[in-house]
């Protein structure tokens, strides 16, 4: 058996998920290739040689990014393929379940059938930064979710989303984002006295958008994703991304160092958004655990 997983990650936090994905499928003894996205797809694995696919991405705006729409246009068609997706995003809200929609119904005209999709929450490389403790909590959560719904996925399992009300109104409305960095990300620019010419960002850029000439200067293309991986990846915080700025978030979270739980908990001004969702999520995943570990001692 084997199974391959299409991923684009921005920043690395749905690099993360897959790698937990093909970690917990190889210890089933699912050989597990994981396929990075990038503009030039002219060597896409064929889907037909897998046992099980996967696709995997973060949320933009309510919907799968503008290269995982390019990549289900460009995939081979087949007669009939189960696949499964897993996504990730900063905020557990409902809304969230639309972003698949559009990438759905591509794979549905190439012969593909959703199976089953998974979201997980990891922290934000826009808008705001976490705290390092939530940071922690969020991937900690992942750790514990993805080997019991690697299982699932292995064992044909249906698991979807509930719909969400004009979700598909709401996902395209939302799809403007995909023009709007594309012309924002021509106003990207570099603090010359900050940057290295390390050409980091430029090595790193999905899509190409970034060209450095001999002389040092900066142009930006009009292809932009707008994964912040230039910026977030940034060793000296050069980078300033357009009119989105005031969201950028710059540097790696330290998810693999636990806190220090006798620290009082830190405070930032957006302590209380989506507090509740956030709530509810880790709430139904530890539920989700415990009643796994527990049938698991029962089998045992």
């Amino acid at each position: 058996m084997n199974a391959i997983i299409y991923v684009f990650s921005g920043t690395g936090n749905t690099m993360r998920i897959c790698s937990l994905y093909k970690e917990e499928f190889e210890k089933c003894g699912v050989e597990t290739t994981i396929y990075p996205v990038r503009s030039d797809m002219s060597d896409l694995p064929d889907p037909e040689s897998f046992d099980h696919v996967g696709f995997a991405y973060p949320i933009h705006a309510f919907n799968a990014p503008k290269i995982m729409l390019d990549l289900a246009r460009k995939i081979k068609p087949v007669s009939h393929k189960d696949f499964f997706i897993l996504k990730s995003s900063g905020e557990p809200l409902k809304i969230n379940n639309v972003s698949s929609l559009r990438f759905v119904a591509l794979l549905k005209k190439k012969g593909y059938v959703l199976k089953s999709e998974y979201h997980y929450v990891m922290p934000y490389n826009m808008i705001f930064r976490h705290t390092d403790r939530e940071a922690f909590r969020m991937w900690d959560t992942a750790k514990a979710l993805c080997p019991i719904e690697a299982r699932e996925v292995l064992g044909g399992a249906e698991h979807k989303l509930p719909r969400v009300f004009l979700g598909r109104f709401v996902a395209w409305l939302f799809r403007i984002e995909h023009i709007a960095m594309r012309i924002n990300g021509r106003f990207f620019n570099v603090k010359a006295d900050k940057c290295l010419h390390c050409r980091k960002c430029e090595k790193a850029c999905p899509v190409g958008n970034i060209h450095i000439d001999e002389n040092g200067k900066f142009r930006f293309g009009k292809n932009c994703i707008m994964c912040t991986r230039c910026s977030f990846q940034c060793p000296t915080d050069a980078f300033r991304i357009g009119i989105l700025n005031g969201w950028r978030v710059n540097g790696a979270y330290p998810l693999d160092a636990p806190p220090d739980e006798s620290a009082p908990e830190p405070k930032h001004r957006h302590g209380r958004y989506c507090k509740k969702a956030y709530a509810r999520y880790f709430s139904l995943a530890e539920k989700k655990t415990s009643a796994f570990y527990k049938e698991n001692q029962r089998s045992n």
